[in-house]
């Protein structure tokens, strides 16, 4: 009877029904035929399954990348120009930018491609393939085999499938697990070294409303930069070079400026990054107690002391822009989904369907054998966790959250090879800090870290179990009588890593004696040998038993409801949502509309607050009305949301019509569904995305970046003549589909009323109706 619970749990995952519900859902492209594509149809899609997704053929994927491994990107040219966030495009910005040149304030616009500017170490990811290889990494094992067997196979299997799907380093290979380690699928990607950055907006609109709006509706934000991605001469992939010619991508999107109504089909194709809706009551009141609370507390200090040195100096602010961006997004987020938590009643939900499942796992004597203790062991191990877990936590946010720590923490490899006595080791070592430590002191300003140091030490000294910290920096603190002010200027008066001169110097004679006597590397290396022997082990041991359970647990789970289709987890692979331009009702008697427009921003303005600045260029354009072909009826659309299920990852992702237009780009969520890494809200979820008639008017009209306008495929369904439109293109037919639109435009201008154009080239096609 077990085998055939086995037997039947398999069946379910892999051929699975077609009742999943229409909105929630981050889907693997590659299963869209099996699992959505006729739902998609009924919501508006025109394009086949195949002009989504195709291995042989271009298709939409080709146009998505991972930009930088932490945003989504798209292109939007068949000259590799690339269209991600403001925010995701950020720290490129930023590295470019100097008191002189201030391209955050002033914004950036490369006239011609000689002007583009490099960035080192930025890349983009483009998907080849994936694969389901669930049936070779989990070859030969089931139920029976002992956890840690297969906890090694599974992994040597997944590294050797990756391996040779790289073929010998040409490819970025990965297989990655899914519904908690039920199913494994195979990643295989190019990787692009050489982006350039090509424009972007000044942060009075790239970031118009700033930490204020963050999360928030309505918006009024043009969060967008543009990239170049380029390649070597025959093709392939290559650092930086004067040689490179652009990328010349399967597929680019074509952008539709026609505008969006209230129900219009809406898809999001990006890179989620990380959700955990299959984790329990007892997860869940850990995040909300342990994490958040922590990250909440930690860095709303830390925001603190750096925007105070921010806006006393303008280098300082320079320096620390992306930094605080980057902590600021995710401190909001926290406290957003702490309530959110409380206000859905999400622990209490989820302790209900843990009471149906364990009445469903009760109910039968084989169901009970496998899945009768699984939430019993997930309670245990949470439990566990708990007592061990903020040492983690503070690790992570105070400590090597911390900037002279973090540096300090990187000489590690460094003293290793010092004390292994291996010279070339050594010397090595210290060649490969040698651009990270460029980098570090260009945006580091050490008087503002000190005033961090003093007040992460203090907390992590206050709030970790004294039996968890170490002796070495119990003494520290009992020798500075508990003052961390005292104890951070001896530290920042005696250690190399706060000094650019000291650190350069001690890499051109790096000495075991000197690294081990510095006082931040001694206080870096004595928590972290005491994380490594004292709190990992244990945490390791925990965290074991509860992936075990929340597998056998996410395999019951999908055997309870054989009926619905469960959404994999996010985890920084390809996915695809679907949904509908949609407004939303927050709370009694209020409705927000489904856009956004030019006139909110002036609403906004407040010139003595730097997050709602109205350049003058853009008011001077608002007044006039001069809004090209992007307005429509006298107004520019600016942001619009739908019901998209989104996460982080997908900033930058397109929103693309049924016609496989770009439409908008996602930058951000709302703030009554921070909890959407943990639970789809239907009735509050919402994306928030960037008009595409807002994008192509700052470029041209307020930027007069006409040579980027150029290369785009525009679809301009609101031009004279042509006041119903519709089309169809296939994947890959970008070109042909701008060829039929400007021979409808001269076949109306000549009197024509109705036109019908149909164009195709191999396995390319469009057709294009236009009525007059």
């Amino acid at each position: 009877m077990i085998k055939r619970i086995l037997s039947l749990l398999l069946l379910v995952s892999l051929s699975a029904p077609f009742a999943a519900k229409a909105d929630e859902g981050m889907w693997l492209p590659m299963l869209i035929k099996r699992l959505n594509h006729a739902d998609m149809q009924k919501k508006g899609l025109k394009l086949t399954a195949e002009e989504i997704y195709n291995v042989n053929n271009s298709s939409l994927k080709d146009a998505i990348v991972q930009f930088g491994g932490f945003c989504t990107g798209e292109f939007i040219s068949k000259e590799g120009l690339l269209l991600t966030n403001h925010h995701c495009g950020y720290g490129a910005v930023q590295s470019h930018s100097t008191t002189e040149h201030d391209y955050l304030t002033d914004g950036f616009w490369a006239t011609d491609r000689n002007k583009e500017l490099p960035n080192e170490g930025l890349f983009v990811d483009i998907l080849v393939r994936m694969d389901d290889v669930t049936g070779k990494v989990l070859e030969g094992i089931n139920n029976n085999t002992p956890e840690q067997e297969r906890a090694q196979a599974v992994a040597q299997r997944m590294q050797a499938i990756a391996k040779e799907a790289s073929n010998n380093g040409q490819y970025v290979s990965y297989v990655r697990d899914f519904y908690n380690g039920n199913e494994f699928y195979l990643f295989v990607y190019e990787r692009f070294n050489d982006v350039r950055l090509v424009g972007a907006p000044p942060s009075s609109v790239g970031k118009f409303g700033g930490d204020t709006d963050n999360w928030m509706w309505p918006r009024h934000t043009g969060d967008f930069s543009m990239f170049r991605v380029y390649m070597a001469p025959d093709g392939k992939p290559a650092a930086y070079s004067k040689d490179n010619v652009p990328y010349k991508p399967k597929h680019h999107l074509p952008i539709n400026i026609g505008g969006v109504d209230q129900d219009d089909f809406a898809m999001v194709f990006g890179f989620p990054g990380r959700t955990k809706r299959f984790m329990t009551s007892q997860g869940l009141q850990l995040e909300v107690d342990q994490l958040n609370k922590t990250r909440i507390k930690l860095r709303d200090k830390k925001l603190n002391l750096w925007k105070e040195d921010m806006d006393k100096d303008a280098a300082t602010r320079i320096k620390y822009a992306s930094k605080y961006a980057s902590i600021s997004n995710y401190y909001k987020y926290s406290i957003g989904q702490n309530e959110g938590i409380k206000r859905m009643k999400t622990i209490e939900g989820k302790q209900a369907d843990e009471r149906k499942y364990q009445a469903w796992a009760d109910g039968d004597a084989q169901r009970k054998a496998l899945y009768g203790n699984v939430l019993k062991d997930i309670d245990e191990a949470y439990a566990n966790i708990a007592k061990y877990n903020l040492g983690s936590v503070y690790l992570n946010e105070a400590i090597l959250g911390t900037e002279s720590l973090m540096m300090a923490y990187r000489l590690t490899a460094l003293n290793n090879a010092l004390k292994s006595g291996d010279a070339a080791a050594a010397k090595k070592a210290a060649e490969d800090l040698k651009p990270r430590v460029d980098a570090f002191f260009k945006d580091y300003n050490a008087a503002t870290d000190k005033k961090v140091f003093a007040s992460m030490l203090k907390f992590y000294n206050d709030d970790i179990a004294k039996d968890q910290q170490p002796e070495a920096f119990k003494k520290l603190v009992a020798k500075y009588k508990g003052d961390f002010n005292k104890l951070a200027d001896y530290v920042y008066s005696n250690s190399i890593v706060v000094s650019e001169q000291k650190m350069n110097d001690f890499l051109k004679n790096p000495a075991q004696k000197k690294l081990e006597s510095d006082p931040a590397f001694q206080i870096v290396n004595a928590i972290m040998e005491n994380y490594t022997a004292n709190i990992a082990p244990k945490l390791a041991e925990s965290n074991a038993k509860l992936a075990k359970a929340n597998r056998v647990y996410v395999a019951g789970l999908r055997l309870m409801n054989p009926d619905k289709v469960y959404s994999a987890d996010a985890n920084s692979t390809l996915r695809l949502s679907y949904g509908t331009v949609r407004n939303y009702k927050p709370e009694d008697g209020v409705t927000y509309e489904f856009t956004t427009t030019m006139e909110g921003i002036i609403q906004k303005e407040d010139p003595n607050n730097e997050e709602f600045i109205v350049p003058a260029k853009l008011k001077q354009l608002y007044q006039a009305k001069d809004y090209g072909r992007y307005g429509k009826n006298g107004q520019l659309v600016v942001n619009f949301i739908t019901d998209n299920d989104i996460t982080g990852g997908n900033s930058g992702s397109p929103v693309i019509n049924g016609n496989g237009e770009l439409i908008g780009l996602a930058f951000d969520g709302n703030w009554e569904a921070m909890t959407g890494d943990l639970v789809y809200d239907p009735d509050y979820k919402r994306c928030i995305n960037m008009s595409a008639n807002y994008l192509l008017f700052i470029i041209d009209k307020y930027a007069g970046a006409t040579n980027l306008i150029n290369e785009m495929t525009i679809v301009d369904t609101n031009s004279p003549g042509a006041k119903d439109a519709t089309t169809t293109a296939a994947a890959g037919s970008s070109e042909l589909l701008e060829d039929a639109v400007k021979q409808a435009k001269a076949d109306l201008a000549s009197g024509k009323k109705s036109v019908k154009i149909k164009k195709s080239a191999g396995k390319k096609r469009v057709k294009l109706e236009v009525k007059n």
